[in-house]
């Protein structure tokens, strides 16, 4: 393992993503939304929704942040994601699930690529570039033992309240906290020194022309799509394996006798917990020297996500829930690994002024895939259920890689 230098800020990053991953209610969002009434093609138009506000909002809320400061645009965040909470504890109608969606889709926009870009930067001030890939592998584990801790206390909630709409509630506290703690952080990470010798009007104009002159570049252009893929599948299909792990909880003997509800709720926030203590693990696991030094790296773990997705789609098909989450984990477990090693590998190609701004290119290919697979996967699964809609996905987006990799490989070199 790579060694990384743990300092105060170090701890305040892990404590970030620790908190950021605190939301209680993400472990039983389809539940939630099946029990408002809604059907999976109503929940995969509110998904989509969601990431079409992300994708047009991305790009100028990378290039704003880069401009007028990290700090500002992640607080703003924060507190658009706690009005989105808000809205979801005390209404259950689907246009106001909507505009719950929107306003979470324009906090995710704010947010996204942000804090990666406060990380990388904070290294480069500090000569510590060597171990981004380590350094962001470990901070991010703590966002997984985050989300470990966020899904057994929900789980805890669901099961003495017996409702899931409380867990919006509480999922408030942590974001105010996560809000104070941005604000502790270092003035200097607010801007790189490039941009603070610069007007804002003239901050925008550099950041736009270096942003395109660089995502023109095929290097770039590989990682981001690659990334963006998976990250896409994993964030279109995650919450439809909740119905799953219902069933799962219907094979365990003690919990028959446990109200419906508060079994779905322990089971799952069980289940959860540990899915993201092997997340965890995995985002750590990055920064083995074989993984960040093997240049198809990148495709392998695309394709081996996608092939669990399609073992996890054949074995739900059969009702072979307790296999079929095996695989789910799976993609899980391919996703943390792969996310720290091309973040690092894009820090690699990109100048650190418009880093941000090309995660958010990055971003925003992510959300039409995701907005574009959501849809679909919600209509599918409505007609031909869960388990064809994960085969049928996975092996479209196999299909569409493979060809885009034989395309590339046959291309000039530029």
């Amino acid at each position: 393992m790579s060694s990384i230098t743990k300092n105060k800020q170090y701890y305040k990053f892990s404590a970030y993503g620790f908190l950021k991953n605190l939301r209680f209610f993400d472990a039983f969002f389809i539940l939630f939304l099946l029990e408002s009434g809604l059907s999976y093609t109503q929940i995969g138009i509110l998904y989509g929704v969601r990431e079409i506000v992300i994708n047009i909002f991305e790009i100028p809320s990378g290039i704003i942040a880069d401009t007028y400061g990290r700090k500002a645009s992640l607080i703003a965040s924060f507190i658009i994601y706690i009005s989105s909470f808000i809205i979801f504890y005390f209404f259950s109608d689907f246009w106001l699930f909507m505009l719950a969606f929107i306003l979470y889709g324009v906090a995710d926009a704010f947010r996204s690529g942000t804090h990666k870009g406060m990380i990388m930067d904070y290294l480069k001030i500090n000569h510590w570039s060597e171990q981004k890939i380590a350094y962001y592998g470990y901070t991010r584990s703590w966002s997984q033992k985050g989300s470990a801790i966020s899904s057994l206390l929900a789980g805890g909630l669901v099961f003495y309240s017996g409702e899931y709409y409380s867990i919006f509630l509480y999922s408030i506290v942590p974001y105010i906290l996560n809000l104070l703690l941005i604000l502790s952080y270092p003035q200097e990470l607010n801007k790189t020194k490039k941009q603070n010798s610069e007007k804002p009007k003239e901050g925008i104009k550099a950041a736009i022309v270096t942003l395109f002159r660089t995502i023109k570049q095929i290097p770039v252009l590989t990682i981001i799509h690659t990334s963006a893929t998976h990250t896409a599948y994993l964030k279109a299909v995650k919450d439809y394996i909740q119905p799953l792990m219902v069933n799962v909880a219907i094979l365990i003997p003690l919990m028959t006798q446990v109200q419906g509800k508060k079994m779905n709720g322990l089971i799952v926030g069980i289940i959860y917990f540990f899915i993201y203590l092997i997340t965890s693990r995995a985002s750590q696991l990055a920064s083995l020297p074989m993984l960040q030094n093997h240049k198809h790296i990148p495709f392998i773990t695309l394709l081996l996500g996608l092939t669990s997705g399609i073992f996890c789609g054949i074995f739900y098909q059969y009702d072979l829930w307790l296999i079929s989450l095996v695989f789910f984990v799976g993609i899980y477990f391919i996703e943390s690994l792969r996310k720290p090693i091309l973040t690092g590998f894009i820090t690699d190609q990109v100048p650190g002024e418009i880093l941000t701004s090309v995660i958010s290119v990055q971003n925003q290919l992510r959300t039409i895939i995701t907005a574009i697979l959501a849809m679909a996967f919600g209509m599918l699964a409505d007609i031909w259920g869960i388990g064809l809609s994960f085969i049928i996905i996975s092996l479209v987006l196999m299909a569409i890689s493979g060809g885009l990799v034989m395309v590339r490989s046959h291309s000039p070199k530029s």
